[in-house]
């Protein structure tokens, strides 16, 4: 998607801290992204990355206290979300921006049925009657490929699978026809031949319905087959960033190359071992001054462990945190 289309949401400085009886742990550090109508944009990192923290801070899903959004500007149809009283923001979660989370058990309410509960956000925020909301409820839950939906609308939580749970929760953030929909890990938790169902029903909604979505992932895998612009980050903070054609075809900082080195081949060598990446992920007691994946890192330089490199451009839309893509560095 061409870099001239205007960003339906554009995130700047996005800084988040958690604070806790040991101190403070900054989990976003001035994170910058932009998202336009209609794409795909992949969210990837470890766990404790900051994939999510990152999201839930946009729409103040974190828990105030112990997280305090501490900078930033997050610009999404003219108005800052991070500047919006709690009572405007309610009515964009779930009315122009949907989120679907990683455990629909837990998200979904057990003791309401899953009509009720895609019911609620119509009623809330489209002013919908009893039997219009029940309607649309049923068209949702079609949409989404859930058999026999005029029946299942009484049925429970327990009732469904977990496959038909994660579509039950995707037709809840679906309801009110969103702009942006973010989903964070939706398929972790399931098999593989459903988590393959439902990236199919996600990237045929995407294309039926032109909402922007971001899809946040461990997986790399997952994001090869969906994606269109690709985010990694490392310890809060965006590492590179790139098409994901170019990502893939192209990686350029050490922690991207060491992650897609991971994802399992189907080449044939059979006996080859999996790769890990060695060392654990930075505790940041601290905003970072140097970079944070130094002590992981296969070429780090004495000047990576008193600086914080900035993200530089590439070409093609790409570009990387990492001195060894520096303009007067990559052609020494």
């Amino acid at each position: 998607m061409p870099d001239t289309v205007k960003p339906i949401l554009s995130v700047e400085g996005l800084q988040t801290v958690f604070n806790t009886r040991k101190g403070e742990i900054h989990a976003v550090n001035h994170v910058d992204f932009d998202l336009r109508a209609g794409e795909l944009l992949g969210v990837v990192g470890e766990s404790g990355s900051g994939k999510s923290v990152t999201m839930m801070s946009l729409l103040k899903l974190l828990p105030m206290p112990p997280a305090e959004v501490r900078n930033g500007r997050a610009m999404f149809d003219g108005r800052d979300l991070l500047q919006l009283s709690d009572d405007k923001l309610r009515t964009v979660r779930g009315g122009e921006i949907g989120f679907v989370f990683q455990d629909p058990m837990t998200s979904l309410n057990p003791v309401f049925t899953v009509g009720f509960q895609i019911m609620e956000p119509l009623r809330t925020h489209m002013g919908l009657s009893k039997r219009d909301a029940k309607k649309r409820a049923q068209e949702l839950l079609e949409l989404v490929g859930i058999p026999d939906a005029a029946r299942r609308l009484d049925d429970y939580p327990h009732q469904f699978s977990g496959g038909m749970r994660q579509r039950v929760m995707i037709a809840i953030a679906l309801a009110c026809d969103p702009k942006v929909l973010i989903a964070d890990e939706p398929t972790t938790a399931l098999d593989v031949t459903i988590q393959a169902q439902i990236l199919e029903l996600m990237k045929d909604l995407r294309d039926r319905l032109g909402m922007a979505v971001i899809w946040i992932t461990h997986d790399l895998g997952v994001i090869a087959g969906i994606a269109d612009r690709v985010m990694v980050m490392y310890g809060g903070q965006v590492v590179e960033h790139a098409p994901v054609k170019e990502l893939f075809r192209n990686p350029q900082h050490p922690y991207t190359k060491a992650l897609l080195k991971t994802v399992p081949s189907l080449s044939g060598e059979r006996a080859k071992r999996l790769t890990v990446i060695e060392g654990q992920p930075p505790i940041l007691s601290s905003a970072p001054n140097a970079c944070s994946f130094r002590d992981r890192c296969p070429h780090a330089m004495p000047r990576c462990g008193t600086e914080n490199p900035a993200r530089y451009g590439i070409g093609n839309g790409h570009d990387a945190a990492c001195f060894l893509v520096e303009p007067e560095v990559a052609h020494v």
